[in-house]
């Protein structure tokens, strides 16, 4: 480098101002406005998720009801209407639902077993969940076997029993609700 470009350089380096270093009021403002502007996208997504993990307890309570009314039948000969005599360990209400067991309805090999959560408050946007155990008859022979299936309400105004179709020759989910896979 030659000698009058360094004098140069050094020169602009001394004769540097302390007021020179650090950010403008704009530039903060502007970095204030972008996180704000990431914040308001993201936040439905993050209260959505929220919902979710709500939600899943419901669907983990129902499914374990489900178990426990199968096993409470291999054991009973019969469906129970108590969730704590089926022995999943689980309280009939938590701070977001409240569990409802149906004993078996039905007539012979085609009982059927409801269990259901309702939302303790209708408002909180929560769905509701229902799950059924029913008692089939397998094929031509007359072995019985259990089969399980739970539905997800469409809308959160709907109660879990609102969601399960329970007849004597078939059952499934009604038009205001869908299978859960």
């Amino acid at each position: 480098m030659k000698t009058e470009l360094k004098a140069k350089f050094l020169q602009h380096l001394v004769g540097k101002k302390k007021d020179d270093q650090g950010f403008t009021l704009i530039e903060l403002l502007v970095v204030i406005i972008i996180i704000g502007i990431l914040s308001a996208i993201a936040l439905p997504s993050f209260l959505n998720q929220a919902k979710k993990a709500r939600q899943s307890e419901a669907k983990t309570y129902v499914g374990s009801m489900n178990r426990g009314q199968q096993a409470f039948y291999t054991e009973n000969d019969a469906f129970t209407s108590s969730v704590d005599a089926m022995g999943v360990g689980i309280g009939t209400q938590t701070a977001n639902y409240v569990y409802i067991a149906v004993a078996g309805v039905g007539v012979g090999t085609n009982l059927f077993a409801a269990n259901y959560s309702s939302s303790v408050n209708p408002t909180s946007g929560l769905k509701n969940y229902g799950g059924v155990v029913s008692l089939r008859t397998a094929g031509t022979n007359s072995e019985v076997t259990s089969l399980a299936f739970m539905c997800e309400t469409n809308n959160v105004d709907k109660q879990g029993s609102e969601a399960v179709n329970i007849g004597a020759t078939s059952t499934g989910c009604l038009a205001t609700g869908k299978p859960i896979k």
